[in-house]
């Protein structure tokens, strides 16, 4: 069903459509979410739009405008256009509107395929006759229950079956999420897809020496570093890359770029208490040029999290030319590939020795940035937009 990489002009011209079709999105993280699913739905509707040239239009249904700086990332193109609700103005009403007043306007615009982008779908769209396509990212909410509220346990298990139960067809983001999603929804194998989030552009570009001076400037950056980006929470596990420090060289400095919680605060006291302050550097906020820097100057890319859905930072960390240590269990092999190193989520020894091998200088480091850069291209852009133009085609057909 994949259109083969190696003959774009006959690709583009099979994305041509005899009638036409309108893909309903649903853009509430496009507008509102700078990374992680936000970035993830911007960055697929750009490239959906740049491949596309006729018979396909694609609605972005947001409950409102969201934030300017957001909404605009996503390219103009005459295929594209945001909808936003007529009535629903309060908070409460935006909710009911995306849960299911949305089917009207979807309806009205004659959509022919509705794409719930974060694992969500309106409850009752199936009596609609639109077919439907949800992206699920992970499951980790049924996995380990144990980093949840179990109240959004409760919410988040709802909407993951609701979804299961009304979707023509299923997005996975990697082999490791298509077999949560058979295991907790008990959905065949069939009706899942597996295409793999693609990486912003921005991260395979050079990055010049003005903007590295500015950031790290800015941000009172060390001479050197490794580099760990996500939220900074407990399942992220960045506790054990502050435990592997005092076992590398006294140079070597840990910068951490996400949001904080409440398990920040746990790292910063654990590096006070190892006497380690002074080489932990926490950054809130950071946007993708600053981002596209913090990786440029970093030695290596740390990603120890317990489980994950996909680790689209460790492409991204690729793509900037690190080399990368994750965590096993999950799917991060996925992302990284054969030659990035991967260590026990609690092995503090082995996440130590895998960092000394990828230093500048270490036995394993120009080999593995190399290899893996090569391995990383699967997650280019047009060929993961290809494949989902594939799956709508093949949906509209009834398969």
């Amino acid at each position: 069903m994949l259109l083969s990489d190696g003959a774009p002009r006959l690709a583009y011209k099979q994305l041509r459509m005899e009638q036409n079709i309108i893909i309903g999105f649903d853009a509430k993280r496009i507008v509102r979410n700078g990374t992680g699913l936000g970035m993830y739905g911007r960055t697929l509707v750009n490239d959906l739009a740049d491949i596309v040239r006729s018979g396909m239009r694609f609605n972005l249904y947001a409950p409102d405008a969201g934030h300017d700086h957001l909404r605009t990332q996503v390219k103009e193109a005459e295929s594209v256009k945001f909808v936003y609700p007529e009535t629903a103005k309060s908070k409460i009403a935006k909710d009911f509107w995306r849960m299911s007043g949305i089917i009207y306007d979807l309806k009205r615009d004659h959509v022919t395929i509705y794409h719930g982008l974060t694992g969500e779908l309106p409850y009752n769209i199936r009596q609609t006759g639109i077919r439907t396509v949800v992206t699920i990212h992970d499951v980790i909410f049924l996995r380990h229950p144990e980093f949840y509220s179990a109240m959004d346990v409760m919410i988040y298990r709802w909407k993951f079956k609701n979804a299961c139960a009304n979707a023509t067809r299923i997005v996975a983001i990697s082999e490791c999420t298509k077999r949560d999603i058979m295991e907790f929804g008990g959905v065949p194998a069939e009706r899942i897809d597996v295409v793999y989030q693609s990486c912003n552009p921005r991260f395979s570009a050079t990055v010049n020496d003005a903007d590295k001076a500015k950031a790290r400037e800015r941000y009172g950056l060390p001479g050197r570093y490794i580099l760990g980006v996500g939220t900074i929470e407990e399942r992220k596990n960045m506790m054990l890359a502050l435990k592997a420090l005092p076992l590398l060289d006294k140079d070597i400095h840990l910068v951490l770029a996400g949001k904080r919680t409440a398990y920040t605060a746990k790292i910063e006291k654990e590096a006070e208490r190892m006497g380690l302050s002074h080489r932990l550097h926490i950054i809130h906020e950071a946007d993708n040029d600053q981002l596209a820097a913090l990786y440029a100057m970093a030695e290596v890319f740390v990603y120890p999290s317990r489980y994950e859905g996909f680790g689209i930072p460790i492409v991204e960390a690729i793509q900037s030319g690190l080399p990368v240590v994750a965590a096993t269990g999950s799917c991060l092999e996925e992302a990284g590939g054969p030659d990035s190193l991967y260590v026990d989520p609690d092995d503090t020894e082995g996440m130590a020795k895998a960092i000394g091998q990828l230093l500048v200088g270490g036995a394993r480091r120009d080999d593995s940035i190399r290899k893996s850069r090569r391995y990383v291209k699967r997650f280019e852009n047009k060929s993961v937009a290809r494949e989902m133009i594939e799956i709508y085609k093949a949906v509209c057909r009834g398969e």
